[in-house]
């Protein structure tokens, strides 16, 4: 009882559990979206790019989710015309795209004069998440679930055949600036719990992991969001009692249910398909 117990009685790690929870059901319910997309590649390169906008924002006094919604979508922009101007393929395209926008955001940060910590935007610092970025973490997930349920149908049909959904009139090139909006806006509410480079963890892991448990995107979605809110918090305990880093232990757990599922999952599992009667 002490190990659940003791933590609780931090109001740190309180706020550190709820939002690290409320993140990660958010990240996880997104992560199905992606999984079924074959977005992985994306999603890097999203959570890469909104650097220099976090570092440009403060420099402006502007709210860090800002600058980092901007260029978020201002790299997909990117991507976008360069694969339409050029006969680069575009998983290239995306590498050379995210690594430039980075590599902007480490020169900005070296030559801007700021107490800006390099580390809590590169790896989360939800231990020490202010009120202010709690209730920006609290808007910006609830904007993230409020679209992905409303647009889940045309979603789910677009991320399975986007052929079929415009040939039914939807609107194929509006899901997906829409769908990539929100990534951008999911990768920002992760910014504080993860940091920029663990985001992508959170974005694709969950839904790898209930991939290989169920075939059906219902179950999928529970299976996913569970998955994430359950490594959020563990991870956040494991931090606790041993003193490491409250982000690596978050992905850590997370890989850790995702290789149990690879082994164990009932149908697509390793060891499951070696032994057909198990």
């Amino acid at each position: 009882m002490d190990l659940l117990l003791e933590p609780l009685s931090h109001a740190f790690m309180l706020k550190a559990l709820l939002i690290s929870a409320l993140v990660g059901g958010v990240c996880g319910l997104l992560s199905c979206y992606m999984t079924l997309k074959g977005w992985a590649l994306m999603g890097d390169a999203v959570s890469h790019a909104v650097l220099p906008g976090v570092v440009l924002a403060y420099a402006l006094g502007l709210p860090f989710s800002l600058g980092a919604f901007v260029f978020g979508v201002g790299s997909v922009a990117t991507i976008g015309f360069v694969k339409q101007k050029s006969r680069i393929k575009e998983d290239t395209v995306i590498g050379l795209v995210f690594t430039g926008f980075f590599a902007l955001g480490l020169v900005l940060v070296s030559k801007t004069r700021s107490n800006i910590d390099l580390t809590h935007i590169l790896f989360g610092n939800v231990l020490g998440i202010s009120s202010a970025d709690i209730l920006q973490t609290v808007v910006i997930s609830s904007v993230v679930i409020a679209l992905l349920t409303l647009f889940r149908r045309d979603l789910l049909l677009f991320c399975f055949d986007p052929t079929h959904a415009r040939s039914i009139g939807i609107h194929t090139g509006v899901l997906h600036y829409l769908l990539l909006s929100v990534l951008s806006l999911a990768a920002v509410a992760g910014l504080q719990t993860v940091g920029i480079i663990l985001v992508v963890a959170m974005l694709v892991t969950p839904g790898a992991t209930a991939y290989l448990l169920t075939d059906r995107f219902d179950r999928m979605t529970w299976l996913a969001i569970g998955s994430s809110v359950l490594s959020s918090l563990l991870g956040v305990y494991v931090s606790y009692w041993t003193d490491s880093s409250t982000a690596g232990c978050i992905v850590l757990v997370q890989t850790g249910l995702f290789l149990l599922a690879f082994l164990l999952a009932p149908r697509h599992g390793v060891l499951r398909q070696g032994n057909p009667q198990a």
